[in-house]
């Protein structure tokens, strides 16, 4: 839709499809199908001459006049081994002894996750709510209370987001700080490791867990996509 809105604009546009079933059905002008698994849709991690070969690919479309236009990438431009996503929560079984102080863990994460920021540049998937990580605690005690069955929330949480939004907010806040401090402490570590480590081994995991399935157990349709979103 977004694309159409452009081009009625006068903006060209191309995009890049993983599934060629959906992307014949809803036609959109300019379209390259790539043969890779979720989460790489220009191929392969750290292989920037294949990453271009796509990018350019996709560019290339932006030279036909007229639409619909799908073209498919060469399929020996295969990705490697990498899983095609990161594991889920339903596909781990939590470790024999995993910790349950979530607040004293993550304080802890937060000296790692200073040595992502370091790394990076900066660059982090955290803040999504706008609480900083030095006060991070708070939103942590708003999901274990959530999880409990309290009639929980926060102030930081806008008017215009409803609750299992800021919930999921919350939650994605908490796996990005989670998740790159991982990778601080190991660089080399793959997605697959990182997650399996996360819901098997940590307190914030188990407390995700729990958050789902106050969530999946509601009849609200809103509630239930959030706990998908959480920890599938």
């Amino acid at each position: 839709m977004l694309a159409r809105a452009l081009e009625a604009a006068g903006i060209a546009t191309t995009s890049i499809s993983m599934v060629r079933e959906h992307t014949e059905k809803v036609k959109p002008p300019r379209a390259l199908f790539v043969p890779f698994p979720f989460g790489h849709a220009l191929g392969r991690a750290d292989d920037p001459a294949l990453q271009h070969r796509v990018l350019r690919a996709a560019l290339d479309l932006l030279g036909e006049p007229e639409g619909p236009v799908l073209r498919d990438f060469p399929d020996d431009a295969e990705p490697g081994t990498q899983p095609a996503a990161p594991v889920q929560a339903s596909a781990v079984a939590p470790a024999a002894a995993v910790p349950d102080d979530v607040p004293a863990e993550a304080a802890r994460m937060r000296g790692y996750h200073d040595q992502w920021l370091a790394r990076s540049g900066g660059r982090t998937a955290f803040g999504l709510t706008g609480i900083p990580a030095t006060r991070f605690r708070g939103a942590i005690r708003f999901l274990e209370g959530f999880a409990a069955g309290e009639d929980a929330d926060m102030p930081e949480r806008p008017a215009d987001v409803p609750l299992p939004g800021f919930v999921r907010w919350c939650a994605d806040d908490l796996k990005a700080l989670y998740f790159e401090g991982h990778l601080a402490m190991k660089p080399a570590a793959a997605g697959d490791e990182v997650a399996r480590w996360f819901w098997g081994e940590t307190a914030a995991g188990q407390l995700l867990r729990r958050v789902r399935d106050r969530l999946d157990g509601s009849d609200d349709p809103q509630w239930k996509a959030a706990a998908f979103g959480v920890a599938r």
